[in-house]
């Protein structure tokens, strides 16, 4: 590993039955950037991410992080060496309003148990951490609402919120935009550009425009290997890589 690698991997593989969904994937992703890993659909792109935040064990290959090996590790092992997956980590509870999910986010950061049955001013140690949070994902005016009731859009960025009280060493956000509308996307891009001092964030992707301005490096898959690495401009005119968005590369 490069002294500003903070995660890399070499030769991961991942089969399913004689199906190759990863094959070979070196990836470098250096600290404190902004890295997306994209791909048409099917590309390999979660499969890949899965086996990072250790929700898949690899047929092949290894993992570092930090230069430790974390290959046979657990997802809650690796979550504690500080690579956190944000919407498997930050479960947001819908009855519980913005700042409520926020704080408890808060409490397990700090090593506080979930204390529900602890009173409201003990609690409120976290607010003004958690007001702050709030602020740095543009949910300030949303303290008070119920989780259940924000949009799509700004459930996600809640989502983001608690992931950062966790103060990850590195976030892992698994397409953040999917499914949102174009004033959403606009908005979390925005939120990632906000965020990114000081952190590093590796990114599953589908859409090249999403990632274009945002991502210092972008590594494209399809059929589940490595077809091209580098920033915006250079990938978004390989041959290969407009052909397999294109649809003339089956991916």
């Amino acid at each position: 590993m490069q002294p500003d690698t903070i995660l890399a991997t070499t030769g991961l593989t991942r089969e399913f039955r004689g199906f190759v969904a990863v094959n070979d994937v070196a990836l470098s992703v250096r600290e404190g950037s902004i890295h997306a890993l994209i791909g048409p659909n099917g590309a390999g792109k979660t499969t890949c991410f899965n086996m990072l935040t250790k929700f898949l064990a690899p047929t092949r290959g290894t993992i570092r992080f930090r230069g430790q090996d974390i290959t046979g590790l657990k997802p809650a092992q690796v979550a504690r060496l500080g690579l956190v997956r944000s919407f498997q980590i930050s479960a947001v509870f819908p009855h519980l309003t913005a700042l409520e999910n926020v704080r408890l986010a808060l409490q397990r950061a700090r090593g506080a148990s979930f204390d529900f049955w602890r009173s409201e001013g003990v609690l409120r140690r976290y607010d003004d951490r958690a007001h702050g949070l709030l602020g740095d994902v543009g949910l300030a005016e949303d303290a008070a609402t119920p989780a259940g009731q924000l949009s799509y859009g700004r459930k996600r960025a809640l989502e983001i919120a608690t992931t950062l009280a966790l103060e990850p060493a590195m976030m892992l956000l698994d397409e953040p935009t999917a499914g949102m509308t174009h004033e959403d996307v606009e908005r979390i891009v925005a939120l990632v550009r906000r965020i990114r001092t000081g952190r590093t964030i590796l990114m599953v992707e589908h859409n090249l425009s999403v990632v274009e301005g945002l991502c210092d490096t972008i590594t494209v898959l399809t059929r589940g290997r490595v077809l091209a690495e580098g920033d915006y401009a250079s990938v978004s005119q390989h041959p290969e890589v407009i052909a397999a968005y294109l649809g003339t590369a089956d991916a």
